[in-house]
């Protein structure tokens, strides 16, 4: 029934239904466009919960020591060519890939769809990649690294151009005007949403996040270790994000999930296989580190295969298994929810802010 409230000698009826209607127009795409930002009452609950997930995980570059870093940079003897370059090549892709995640998330993803809280999550992912190009920035700067060489590698180096030209590809195809109400645009969307979360966040950063996470290992550029560990747990929750949206998504437009197009995606995913292949011969062009070119190529098809699982799809290599048992207990996906729970305590901030059930109109 309506809600009536009496103020003075002022009546203000609360009319159920239209409210009841306003959360039922809620949908990942195609919902009701209003510009208030109701969040209340939330349809998409995971969305709001991994938002406040990623608010108590907030880091600054600036909060890591960078001494030893910088020592060891400028020491003769401390580091080897291979992984100084190591070190190049991390800096080089991501100062190019993370503005391109954020850039699409920002400028593709959240305005095309429609329910708030899905806005909210991914103003908060495109947030995060802010940090993240910001402590890469940070990075450079006190190693003392020219800039100029970052900008060259993303745009002189094949492979580097290569696997950004492959997200950016689809990415591109949506900054028009999109009638989402067409099958094969919705069919675009989820493909930006899966390029974007499974392929490139999800399988392309893993390569360098495995060889740099073994440089700190071994106790070699720790500051910089601990930020992309920082950032991991960050790229951890970004993939349940763009996960559970795609997965979404494909619940509430059931007719594009075809037999030709689940085999699209898994093609998709084997050429961002194929290109994070082909990068991390260029990263890891001499075996280093305890470990071998041939390790990682592996490690890459498994990454993929749990990616394709994680939203239905067949793997494109059963059975391969994880050549690293260290990096399992470091970067393994099935623990990258509590990747941090020890390190990133001084971080994490409380919240007074609860989700409550709102009273029924």
């Amino acid at each position: 029934m309506d809600k009536t409230f009496e103020i003075g000698s002022k009546q203000f009826v609360l009319d159920k239904d239209k409210a009841e209607e306003a959360f039922a127009a809620k949908s990942v795409i195609n919902g009701r466009q209003t510009e208030a930002f109701n969040l209340l009452p939330l349809k998409y609950q995971w969305a709001y919960e991994l938002y406040r997930t990623m608010k108590a995980n907030h880091w600054e570059p600036e909060d890591i020591a960078m001494g030893k870093d910088i020592e060891q940079w400028q020491s003769d003897n401390q580091l080897t060519d291979a992984e100084r370059w190591i070190i190049r090549m991390g800096i080089g892709y991501f100062s190019a890939a993370e503005g391109i995640v954020g850039d699409n998330i920002l400028h593709v993803i959240r305005e095309l769809v429609t329910a708030p809280e899905l806005k909210l999550v991914l103003g908060r992912h495109a947030h995060e990649e802010n940090i993240h190009a910001d402590s890469l920035l940070y990075m450079i700067s006190s190693l003392g690294i020219n800039p100029h060489e970052c900008e060259a590698m993303f745009e002189q180096i094949p492979t580097i151009k290569r696997k950004n030209e492959f997200v950016t590809r689809v990415s591109h195809a949506l900054r028009r005007d999109v009638d989402l109400t067409i099958a094969e645009n919705k069919k675009l969307l989820a493909k930006d949403i899966f390029v974007f979360g499974q392929c490139m966040e999800g399988t392309q950063f893993y390569g360098l996040f495995g060889m740099i996470l073994s440089l700190y290992r071994q106790n070699k550029f720790t500051g910089i270790g601990q930020m992309f560990r920082y950032t991991l747990r960050d790229e951890s929750n970004h993939i349940e994000l763009l996960r559970n949206l795609f997965m979404d998504l494909i619940e509430e437009n059931q007719e594009i999930w075809t037999e030709d197009f689940r085999e699209e995606l898994r093609e998709t995913m084997r050429e961002a296989v194929a290109l994070e292949k082909e990068f991390i011969e260029d990263c890891l062009p001499v075996n280093s580190l305890g470990l071998s070119c041939e390790d990682f190529i592996r490690y890459i098809d498994y990454i993929a295969d749990r990616r394709l699982e994680g939203v239905g799809l067949s793997p494109l290599n059963p059975g391969v298994e994880n050549p690293f048992p260290w990096l399992a207990e470091m970067m393994d996906i099935s623990k990258e929810q509590n990747f941090f729970e020890g390190r990133v305590t001084e971080y994490q901030k409380t919240s007074a802010l609860e989700v409550v059930s709102d009273d029924e109109l």
